[in-house]
């Protein structure tokens, strides 16, 4: 009786552990199917090498340049927020941009897009990521 009993935990616990295994835990190689041939399986596309609702931490600022699609223009002065390196402008967070001219007390236009659902450190207003940005 102590055999069976060894034998179906083994077996539950190793479906168990089957069952935790997420859709990127597969084989390495695909065994064949019964066909012989082997299951056709799609690879992600690469993600591409800038984002463009990122913005790019080399970019050096200048001159501020019309919205795309879903973009947004924002002027006037920035003022800190209560975290540390938060800053804000008309209740938007800036995220990214040049941090040499996006500075407290500036007074700029920044070009780029909202991201209500973006997460951050900062407890205040809505993230918006900066595409550019100039003294205003």
């Amino acid at each position: 009786m102590k055999t069976p009993r060894t034998v179906l935990v083994a077996l539950l616990a190793g479906v168990a552990l089957t069952a935790c295994a997420g859709p990127g835990d597969e084989p390495a190689s695909p065994s064949p199917s019964p066909t012989g041939a082997a299951p056709v399986t799609s690879q992600p596309d690469p993600a591409p090498s800038a984002s463009p609702s990122r913005p790019d931490p080399t970019w050096k600022g200048g001159p501020s340049t019309p919205p795309g699609v879903g973009g947004t223009t924002l002027s006037g002065t920035i003022r800190a927020g209560v975290e540390p390196n938060c800053l804000l402008l008309d209740d938007h967070l800036l995220v990214g941009g040049p941090r040499d001219l996006l500075k407290a007390g500036a007074k700029v236009e920044v070009t780029g897009r909202p991201e209500p659902g973006m997460m951050t450190t900062c407890q205040q207003g809505t993230p918006f990521v900066v595409e550019s940005a100039r003294p205003a």
